[in-house]
C-alpha cells in the first residue's frame, strides 16, 4: 500500500482496528470490566470470611473448568451458529450464574451452591469474548491480523484486570462486597448492548460455507488437532500464557499482605500491572506483523515471562517491601505478558479454512488456563509452599518457548502476508 492510501483510509483502519468491528470492541470492554469486578479480592475476602485456601482454591479450579469447556464451545458454536448468537448465550449463563452466586451463595457461605453458580457464571465470558475473537479472524485482513488481535487483547484486559479492578476498588468501599458484584450485571449489559446491538457488521459462518452439520462443526474443534499438530501446539502454548495471570490472584494477595501490603495496594499493584499489560497488547501486536509472530512469542513472551515472574515474586524481599518497586517489577512481568499477543494471529493462520475450529483449540487453551492455575495453586502451595508455586509457574513458561520453535506457518514465513504465494492462507 502506499503513502496517498494509506491516507485515505480511515482512521481506525489505520491504527489497525477493524472499523467494521469497532462497536463490538467497546461492548468487549465494558462487558469484560463486569466480569473483572472480583478478581483481584475475591479470594482473600472467602478467605476473612472463613473459606479454606484449599475452598478458595476449589472454588477458582471449578469455574476453572467451566471456563474452559465454554472457550472450546465458543469457537465452535460460534463457527456453526454464528458469533452474534453464541455471545447472546454467553450473556444469558453470565447473569443467571451471577444471580444465584451473589443472592443464593455468598451471603451465608452455602458452598455447595457457592461451586454450582460460580461454574455457571463461568460459561459466560468465554461464549461473550472469545466468540467475537473467531469474528475478528474472519473480518481482519491477513496483512493486520496481528494489530487486529492485539485491539481485541487491549480491550479484553482493559476491561478484565484494569477497568474492572479499579472500579472495584473503588465500589468495595462506596457499595460494599456484595453490590460490588450485583453492579457487574448492569456492566455486562451495556457491554452487550455495544457489541450486539450497535455492532451491525455481519458475515457467514465457516458452517455454512462447507455445508457442514452443525454436529460436524462442533467435532472440528477436536479433530483439528489430529490433522493439524501444530494447532494443538498453539493450544498448550496458550494455556500457558495466563496460567500465573489466574494462579497469582489466588495466593499473591497474602503473600504480599505477609511483606506489609494492604488488599487496596495489592489491587492497585494489580490493575497498574494490567494497565501496562494493554498498552504492550497492542504495541506486541505490531510488533508481531512487523517482526514474526512466532519470534514475538518465543522470546518476548516465553523467555521474557520466565524471567520476570521470579523478577515479581521476589521483589518485596530484594526490594524491603517497597510499593513503588514491587509495582515496576509487577509492570515488566505484566508488559510482557503481552507477548503471547500474536498467537491469536498465528494459529487461524496455520489452517487454510476451519479457522473457527483452530480458534476453538486456541480459546480451549485460554479457558483452561483459568483452571490449570488455580489448580497448581491447590496441588502445590500446601507441600512446596508460594515460592515452589512461583518456579513452577516459570518452568512452563520457559517450555512454551521451546514449543513456540515448533509452530511455523508455510516457508518459515513470519506472517500470513508473508506466506509464499503459492501456499498463501486464505
Amino acid at each position: 500500500m502506499n503513502i496517498v492510501e494509506s491516507r485515505n483510509e480511515p482512521f481506525l483502519s489505520r491504527i489497525g482496528l477493524p472499523k467494521n468491528l469497532s462497536w463490538g470492541y467497546l461492548g468487549i470492554l465494558i462487558f469484560m470490566m463486569g466480569d473483572g469486578v472480583e478478581q483481584g479480592w475475591l479470594s482473600p475476602y472467602l478467605l476473612e470470611r472463613g473459606i479454606s485456601m484449599q475452598q478458595s482454591a476449589s472454588l477458582f479450579t471449578i469455574y476453572g473448568v467451566t471456563i474452559a469447556i465454554s472457550s472450546w464451545f465458543s469457537g465452535v458454536l460460534a463457527e456453526g451458529f454464528g458469533p452474534r448468537r453464541t455471545m447472546l448465550m454467553g450473556l444469558l449463563l453470565y447473569i443467571i450464574g451471577t444471580a444465584g452466586f451473589v443472592g443464593y451463595g455468598l451471603p451465608d457461605l452455602n458452598y455447595g451452591t457457592m461451586l454450582f453458580t460460580y461454574a455457571i457464571r463461568g460459561f459466560g465470558y468465554p461464549l461473550f469474548a472469545y466468540s467475537f475473537l473467531v469474528w475478528i479472524t474472519y473480518r481482519s485482513p491477513s496483512g493486520k491480523l496481528g494489530s487486529a488481535v492485539g485491539w481485541f487483547w487491549f480491550v479484553f484486559t482493559g476491561g478484565l484486570n484494569v477497568f474492572g479492578a479499579y472500579y472495584s476498588s473503588w465500589a468495595i468501599r462506596h457499595l460494599g462486597y456484595l453490590d460490588t458484584l450485583w453492579s457487574s450485571i448492569f456492566w455486562v449489559l451495556v457491554g452487550a448492548f455495544f457489541a450486539l446491538v450497535l455492532n451491525k457488521d455481519k458475515f457467514s459462518t465457516g458452517a455454512e460455507k462447507s455445508g457442514r452439520s452443525k454436529s460436524e462443526e462442533l467435532a472440528r474443534g477436536l479433530t483439528i488437532m489430529r490433522e493439524e499438530p501444530k494447532v494443538m501446539l498453539g493450544g498448550i502454548v496458550r494455556i500457558i500464557n495466563t496460567t500465573a495471570q489466574f494462579a497469582f490472584p489466588v495466593f499473591l494477595p497474602t503473600y504480599m499482605a505477609l511483606h506489609g501490603f494492604s488488599t487496596t495496594e495489592w489491587l492497585q499493584i494489580w490493575g497498574t500491572i494490567f494497565t501496562a499489560n494493554i498498552a504492550f497488547n497492542l504495541i506486541f501486536g505490531f510488533v508481531g506483523d512487523f517482526c514474526g509472530w512466532r519470534n514475538t512469542v518465543m522470546w518476548f513472551g516465553g523467555i521474557g515471562c520466565a524471567l520476570t515472574t521470579l523478577l515479581f515474586f521476589y521483589s518485596p524481599m530484594w526490594f524491603g517491601g517497597s510499593f513503588w518497586m514491587v509495582m515496576g517489577c509487577g509492570v515488566i512481568w505484566g508488559a510482557l505478558l503481552a507477548g503471547y499477543v500474536p498467537l491469536s494471529a498465528l494459529v487461524p493462520s496455520l489452517v487454510q479454512k476451519d479457522k473457527g475450529a483452530a480458534m476453538a483449540v486456541l480459546n480451549l487453551g485460554a479457558g483452561l488456563a483459568v483452571f490449570v492455575g488455580p489448580a497448581i495453586v491447590g496441588l502445590f502451595i500446601g507441600s512446596l509452599g508460594d515460592e515452589g508455586v512461583v518456579w513452577i509457574l516459570a518452568g512452563l513458561y520457559l517450555l512454551s518457548a521451546i514449543l513456540t520453535r515448533f509452530i511455523t506457518l508455510p516457508g518459515n514465513a513470519r506472517t500470513a502476508a508473508d506466506c509464499p504465494s503459492s501456499e498463501l492462507i486464505q
